[in-house]
């Protein structure tokens, strides 16, 4: 019953008919292929452009269309008119500066650390603060080289062709990552400070970076399967071999983004407070992270311990009320998984709001490029009207899109205010990090219609979903194989 459900959800859209026995194919000489032709006729596409050309609004759209970018073309005014930055809920204290990820795939740790960040500004009593990502990247690439040469020793015994190890050979240490890897970082590695970590070169134009280390790290993975093919003896040396490997992996990141803070080695954070008293404050990387579990920062927070966040999603794929996973995604090996709780669109909104309500800051994942204008930062499904462009409609469902990758979660930002008319939510205020010159001077704003469409996450409280979303958590995942469009890392 529940596999007639999950069809009837995702195919209702189509009609099938059933092959008739001239329609299969046969490759057997003097018989008919199809019904059809299976080529193209000249003659018939300069028919269709002839037919095309004599309507004018044709030719007016030829003129249009051909010179500009389509998207501005058919961009709305009605749509840009009815996202405004006006919002009736609206934490008090949404972050400051509005930070820039530059040329680097680093949105979750911008995004992670604009949530963390509201905490300590309040527990520090601070009007701007910035955390260090650069000193979350560091480690991040770092242990994401380790974890990939132990997927590599894991899997010596599968061929090299398979899915499996394509896959794992196609993203070996990206920029991306989820909410569950950024924990595993703050808890083993702790935060620092921008001031006393900022980027180098490197962090903000992470791409000559990323493509050494990819390039290593494919080759590393040749050696390992290579000696692993041998005797006996040669794979007791497999683990000498992966730790001169890391070893140089960790030499390329310590030249290109400079030497890191020891997690357990003391630092020195000199800062003026709101008032603008100078302050001192001596702790070391992984004592500032916990002091975000303290009952001091837990109270400044709204009764928040960051550390116990987790992660809603909708993937109308799968049976909402369970828990998913993605097999061998992560970033530190013999930490936390990347999970995920499948949740309606409703229960995730609905806490979401009441977060905002309460003055904390959400962690979400997005399709960022769908229906969107990066310059005016609007993200609506009415912003851009390929209907009146093409006369041709974008019909594919959320589940859709999952089904044929179509969409994924590409971007992580932070939601800090909501409109709500007559109980429901109209349009969403969006912190991004792409700098003051996005949006209204950093600031986007999402239609509640396109969170339904293009949202796949948000990071809640526990205490804002009810036990049945909570107690999910305890259940044993369901897992999704490493190329499933929730693997993908925003």
């Amino acid at each position: 019953m529940e596999a007639e459900g999950r069809k009837s959800l995702l195919e209702r859209d189509y009609v099938y008919i059933k092959d008739r026995p001239s329609d299969k194919m046969s490759h057997r000489p003097g018989k008919e292929v199809r019904p059809h032709s299976p080529t193209l006729s000249i003659s018939t596409t300069e028919k269709w452009e002839e037919e095309l050309m004599e309507d004018p609004k044709n030719r007016l759209a030829l003129s249009a269309l051909s010179s500009n970018d389509p998207k501005a073309v058919l961009t709305q005014r009605s749509a840009t008119i009815a996202n405004t930055q006006n919002f009736n809920i609206k934490i008090e204290l949404e972050g400051a500066p509005i930070t820039n990820q530059q040329s680097s795939g680093r949105c979750w740790l911008f995004a992670a650390t604009n949530v963390f960040r509201i905490a300590i500004m309040k527990r520090y009593n601070l009007k701007e603060f910035e955390l260090s990502q650069a000193y979350l990247f560091y480690w991040d690439k770092l242990e994401k080289a380790n974890y990939f040469l132990e997927q590599i020793l894991d899997t010596v015994d599968d061929d090299l062709e398979e899915r499996l190890i394509q896959t794992l050979l196609e993203g070996p240490v990206g920029d991306g990552g989820q909410w569950d890897m950024v924990a595993n970082l703050v808890e083993k590695y702790g935060l620092v400070p921008h001031s006393l970590y900022p980027d180098s070169f490197n962090a903000s134009s992470s791409g000559a970076m990323s493509g050494l280390l990819t390039t290593k790290l494919r080759e590393y993975a040749l050696e390992l399967r290579q000696l692993a093919s041998r005797s006996s003896e040669a794979k007791q040396s497999l683990g000498a071999a992966k730790e001169k490997m890391i070893r140089e992996i960790h030499l390329i990141l310590t030249l290109m983004l400079g030497p890191p803070p020891s997690p357990n080695k003391d630092i020195t954070w000199e800062y003026y407070d709101k008032d603008e008293k100078f302050q001192s404050l001596t702790t070391t990387p992984l004592k500032f992270a916990g002091e975000l579990s303290s009952q001091a920062s837990i109270k400044a927070n709204s009764g928040t311990n960051v550390h116990e966040l987790f992660s809603l999603v909708n993937d109308p794929r799968n049976k909402y009320g369970q828990l998913l996973s993605v097999s061998r995604l992560g970033n530190v090996v013999g930490m936390r998984p990347v999970r995920y709780v499948n949740v309606d669109m409703t229960t995730m909104k609905t806490a979401c709001i009441s977060m905002l309500r309460s003055n904390i800051p959400i962690f979400f994942g997005c399709d960022v490029g769908k229906f969107s204008d990066r310059v005016s930062g609007i993200m609506d499904t009415d912003l851009i009207d390929y209907e009146l462009g093409f006369n041709t409609r974008l019909g594919l469902s959320k589940a859709h899109r999952l089904m044929t990758h179509e969409s994924a979660m590409t971007h992580a930002m932070v939601l800090t205010a909501v409109h709500v008319v007559d109980e429901k939510p109209v349009r969403w205020r969006v912190q991004n990090s792409w700098g003051e010159t996005s949006g209204s001077k950093g600031w986007f704003v999402m239609s509640d219609r396109w969170m339904d469409e293009f949202v796949y996450q948000a990071v809640v409280d526990p205490r804002f979903v009810g036990h049945e979303v909570r107690d999910v958590l305890k259940q044993e995942p369901k897992t999704l194989p490493l190329w499933d469009p929730m693997g993908a890392l925003a």
